[in-house]
């Protein structure tokens, strides 16, 4: 294939619309990240207070469901596909991108409870296609699905600062290598897991040395056979806690289906009260259960001190009720909330005996967002390049795996409603057969 003219030309053309992607997704990001910190920090600084009023996100959640359940009924590619289905690779066309960057410019800024990452993989996609148009290069369906992975790669790994997990995240999401890729590649990540367990346990044990790839960063604790346990015990319970989330916001997607903007208004509504709940009953900002949750989880990680056992209870329990709502109706990514649930979750019980910050958040986290995503090699990545450390790699594996399986097994609630192409709000033409 490599010796392949065609092959060669797409493969030149997919690096040069890497370049107007990447900046595109940039100040997209930009965009939103000005956005957020204007009307949650800047504004009621402004108006006297100093963080947010416990009322604060029910107006703002009102109207990004308002705007959101308009551009789905009116526009065509209806914004994006619905986050409770999971992150899609392809499938959005040219005309789909402006009701793409339209729902999530008006949509997350305002608090609701998810990220960028869907949208930037649609618009990556979109304008690869867009751009290949511009350009009149010729395109087959095989070359429109490669330039639209790359496209999302692209816009994906300007996220996440990595171009490893672009293309791995795009590889499992995309579904390249079929059914068989996962009943290949589970046990061969589990078992990858245990061998690095086993002889990590071994080196610490004996004290004997191998040689590694180790360049002497610091490094905490050596993993014990307690961090094991505790993550066998952590993955299935959390794994089981956020597959109920999406289970939520695929009933969520099946209200909205029947009314398009009234029911996306009513279930944004629903998400800005349990943001309200949780700033009235912890006395905290309501912004640490709004949003996607990437900034609160850097602070997190930092400070975990500074929340207490109620306000980390208080924030699994309305942000992940609120991330159900949002899952269903609106439109964005679901990896940060998962994230960030996961990394509550951890520093929640990260006192228990023989466990620790570190290897809690791992576990956490990577649970979490296995069990939202369903690709467990890709969440690995992300969770180990978030931590910074290669030293729980073992227990982010296998906490991966146990959830994977675990979220698997569960049943997996109503389907995701399937809508045309053609937007609610037009009637056909007389004449015209109908979608």
């Amino acid at each position: 294939m490599l010796r392949r003219p065609e092959y060669l030309r797409a493969l030149v053309f997919c690096g040069l619309i890497g370049v107007p992607v990447a900046l595109v997704a940039f100040w997209f990001l930009v965009a939103v990240h000005e956005l957020e910190e204007l009307i949650w920090t800047d504004w009621p600084r402004d108006l006297g207070w100093d963080e947010a009023p416990w009322w604060w996100g029910l107006p703002l959640l009102t109207v990004a469901g308002l705007l959101v359940g308009l551009v789905v009924a009116r526009l065509p590619g209806r914004g994006g596909h619905i986050p409770a289905g999971g992150l899609h690779a392809g499938g959005v066309t040219k005309e789909a991108l402006p009701g793409v960057l339209v729902a999530a410019l008006v949509g997350l800024p305002l608090g609701v409870v998810l990220g960028p990452e869907a949208p930037l993989i649609a618009m990556g996609g979109g304008l690869a296609l867009l751009f290949a148009s511009l350009t009149r290069a010729p395109q087959t369906e095989a070359s429109a699905g490669l330039l639209g992975a790359a496209g999302a790669a692209a816009s994906i790994s300007a996220l996440f600062g990595n171009p490893l997990v672009g293309a791995v995240l795009l590889m499992e999401v995309a579904g390249v290598g079929g059914p068989q890729l996962f009943a290949v590649m589970l046990p061969a990540l589990l078992a990858s897991g245990v061998g690095d367990l086993i002889f990590t346990g071994f080196v610490h044990w004996t004290g004997f040395e191998t040689g590694s790839l180790d360049i002497g960063l610091p490094t905490p604790p050596p993993l014990d056979w307690a961090d094991v346990l505790w993550a066998l015990l952590i993955a299935p319970v959390l794994a089981y806690f956020v597959h109920w989330v999406f289970v939520g916001g695929r009933y969520a997607a099946g209200f909205v289906a029947t009314r398009t903007v009234r029911n996306t208004t009513l279930c944004a509504l629903g998400a800005g009260g349990c943001i309200t709940l949780y700033a009235v009953t912890t006395g905290r900002s309501p912004a640490e259960a709004a949003l996607s949750g990437e900034t609160t989880l850097g602070e997190l990680a930092q400070d975990p001190h500074a929340w207490s056992v109620g306000a980390l209870v208080a924030v699994l329990a309305f942000k992940g009720l609120a991330y159900a709502f949002c899952l269903g109706s609106l439109r964005g990514g679901p990896v940060f909330p998962a994230l960030f649930l996961g990394g509550a979750a951890g520093a929640l019980l990260a006192p228990l005996p023989g466990l620790g910050l570190v290897p809690a958040m791992a576990v956490g986290m990577a649970a979490s967002v296995t069990a939202a995503l369903r690709v467990p090699v890709s969440s690995v990545v992300l969770v180990v390049l978030l931590l910074g450390n290669v030293d729980t790699v073992a227990l982010v594996v296998l906490a991966a795996v146990v959830s994977f399986v675990v979220a698997q097994l569960l049943p997996q609630g109503p389907p995701i409603p399937a809508f045309s192409e053609r937007p609610a709000g037009r009637a056909p033409r007389p004449g015209s057969p109908r979608p």
